[in-house]
């Protein structure tokens, strides 16, 4: 997948303007998961998208915590209905196919659906 990033005029928001929606994956890392401590009910998730200029992002993410700011991943979801969401930690990673860039986003609970493949048995014990 390959993901348009715009970087807008303010810094409150990394935008996806062209691709996909994002696909958000558990967070199965121990100190990823303390990122959702607070006295709001929210999950951690993961995101990973290819892009062109990764460092400059997560330089925004950075300059935005500094200053106490919160920032946010602005994007569509799967109906096309545009959604934004907190940030809470940034990675750019360089790969053989180009640079991608990580992104942990705070969801509230109620919002957060995963699907953890297809078993078999799980059928079995709703037809009983």
């Amino acid at each position: 997948m390959i993901f348009l990033i715009k970087v807008s005029d303010m810094d409150d928001k990394i935008t996806i303007i062209e691709g996909p929606p994002p696909v958000f994956e558990p967070v199965q890392d121990g100190w990823a998961i303390s990122l959702n401590e607070g006295p709001a009910l929210s999950i951690t998730v993961l995101t990973r998208m290819r892009t062109f200029n990764g460092p400059a992002l997560v330089e925004r993410c950075y300059r935005a915590w500094r200053s106490k700011a919160p920032i946010h991943l602005h994007y569509r979801n799967d109906v096309g209905l545009e959604e934004q969401t907190p940030i809470v930690a940034a990675r750019s990673v360089e790969t053989d196919d180009g640079q991608m860039l990580l992104l942990w986003l705070n969801f509230d609970r109620d919002k957060v659906e995963f699907e953890f493949g297809n078993d078999d048995n799980d059928e079995d014990e709703a037809e009983e």
